[in-house]
C-alpha cells in the first residue's frame, strides 16, 4: 500500500498546481502554436509540465532521501525539463535541445547511472567499456525524442507514460529494488494528476517542458533499474516504450526517403494515422491499451519465457501490419505482405499447373 501512498501526494499536488499554470499562461501568452502536425485549435496553454515537474521535485523532496543515483537523475530530469520551458516560452533549434539532451545523459554518466556491464545465461559477459558511453547518450536521447514525438494527442504522452511508470514500478517490486519503486510511482501520480486536464477535449497541454522531463526520467530510471543485467531485462524498457520507439524510427525512413529534415512536422506518425481512421479519443486508449499489452506481456516473460516470448512476437507481428498496410514510411515497404502476396502467387501457380496436368490427362 506505500505504493499508493507515494502517488496520492505528488496527484493532489499536481491537480491543485496545474489550474494554477493554466491561469499564468494566460497573462504570460504562452499558448499552443499550430502547426501541420497538430490538430488542436484554440488557445491552450503549453506549459503544463510545470505542475509534473514541481508535484515529482516536491513529493520527492518529502519521501525520499536522495543517493549518487537518484542525484543524479534529479539534475538531469532538472537540465532536461528548464531546457524544454525555455523551449515551450521562447522555441530553440532542434539542435540546441539535442546539446542539452548530450549534457543531461553525460551529467546521469559522470553519477554513475550508466550500462557499463551486461551479464548473459552462462556466465557470459559483455563489458560495455568506453561504448557504455555512448549507448547512454543514445538511449536517453532516443527515448526522451520518442516521448516527444507522440505528444501528439490529448492525454496520448501522459497516459502512456503513467501506464510506463506504473508497470516500471510494478517490475521493480518483483525485483526489490524501492527506489525505483518510489520514483516510478510518484512520476505517476504526478502525470495522473495533470491527465485530469490533459484528457480530451484538452485544456492545457504538457510542453517541451513536460514531454522531454518525462521521456528522459522513462530513459534514466530503465538505466538506473536494469544496469548489469541481462540482456532480455535490458529490453523489458523497450518492450514497453515500443510504440514511441517504432514511431520514431519510422519517422526517421520516412522522412529521409521523402529528402525531409528529422525535425520537420508531419501528420504521419502513428497517433495521426490512427485518429483518422478511429477518432481522437479512441486512438489515445487504442495506443494506451497497447502500451499496457506490452508491459503485461513483461509479466507473462517473467513467469514463463516461452509464453511471454510468444506474446511480444504476436504483438509486434501486429504492428508492423499496421506500419505496411498505413503506408507509415512509405508505400513501398510492405516486406510481411510482399512476402504474403508472393506466397498467394505461387499457390496459385502450383493449382494452376495441377489443373493443366489434370487436362493433359
Amino acid at each position: 500500500m506505500n505504493e499508493l501512498k507515494v502517488m496520492v501526494l505528488p496527484f493532489l499536488i499536481s491537480l491543485g498546481i496545474t489550474p494554477l499554470v493554466k491561469w499564468y499562461s494566460v497573462a504570460a501568452k504562452t499558448y499552443a502554436k499550430e502547426n501541420k502536425r497538430t490538430v488542436h485549435h484554440g488557445k491552450i496553454s503549453r506549459i503544463g509540465g510545470v505542475a509534473i515537474y514541481l508535484a515529482f521535485m516536491i513529493t520527492m523532496a518529502v519521501y525520499m532521501k536522495a543517493d549518487r543515483a537518484i542525484t543524479g537523475i534529479l539534475a538531469g530530469g532538472s537540465i532536461m525539463f528548464f531546457t524544454g520551458l525555455v523551449d515551450d516560452l521562447i522555441d530553440i533549434k532542434p539542435v540546441v535541445k539535442l546539446f542539452f539532451e548530450v549534457v543531461a545523459a553525460l551529467v546521469l554518466i559522470y553519477y554513475g547511472v550508466q550500462v557499463d556491464v551486461i551479464r548473459l545465461p552462462f556466465g557470459i559477459q559483455i563489458n560495455f567499456g568506453l561504448i557504455s558511453f555512448l549507448f547512454t547518450i543514445l538511449w536517453i536521447a532516443g527515448i526522451t525524442n520518442a516521448v516527444n514525438l507522440i505528444d501528439g494527442l490529448d492525454g496520448l504522452a501522459g497516459g502512456m507514460s503513467v501506464i510506463i511508470f506504473v508497470v516500471t514500478g510494478c517490475l521493480a517490486l518483483i525485483e526489490r529494488r524501492p527506489d525505483i519503486i518510489a520514483l516510478a510511482f510518484i512520476l505517476a501520480g504526478s502525470t495522473l494528476g495533470f491527465l485530469v486536464y490533459n484528457s480530451h477535449p484538452a485544456s492545457i497541454f504538457m510542453g517541451d517542458c513536460g514531454s522531454l522531463f518525462l521521456g528522459f526520467m522513462i530513459s534514466a530510471i530503465s538505466l538506473m533499474g536494469f544496469k548489469s543485467s541481462t540482456i532480455l531485462t535490458l529490453a523489458l524498457p523497450i518492450l514497453l516504450l515500443m510504440l514511441p520507439i517504432v514511431d520514431t524510427l519510422s519517422a526517421i525512413l520516412r522522412r529521409t526517403l521523402k529528402g525531409m529534415k528529422f525535425s520537420q512536422a508531419d501528420k504521419s506518425h502513428l497517433h495521426h494515422l490512427l485518429m483518422n481512421q478511429f477518432g481522437h479519443r479512441n486512438t489515445v486508449i487504442i495506443m494506451c491499451s497497447m502500451t499496457a499489452l506490452f508491459g503485461l506481456s513483461a509479466y507473462v516473460y517473467m513467469i514463463n519465457r516461452n509464453l511471454g516470448f510468444l506474446t511480444i512476437l504476436i504483438l509486434l507481428f501486429f504492428v508492423e501490419l499496421f506500419i505496411e498496410k498505413s503506408a507509415m514510411i512509405s508505400v513501398k515497404f510492405h516486406p510481411m505482405l510482399g512476402l504474403w502476396h508472393r506466397m498467394e502467387r505461387m499457390m496459385e501457380r502450383m493449382k494452376s499447373n495441377r489443373h493443366k496436368k489434370k487436362m493433359e490427362k
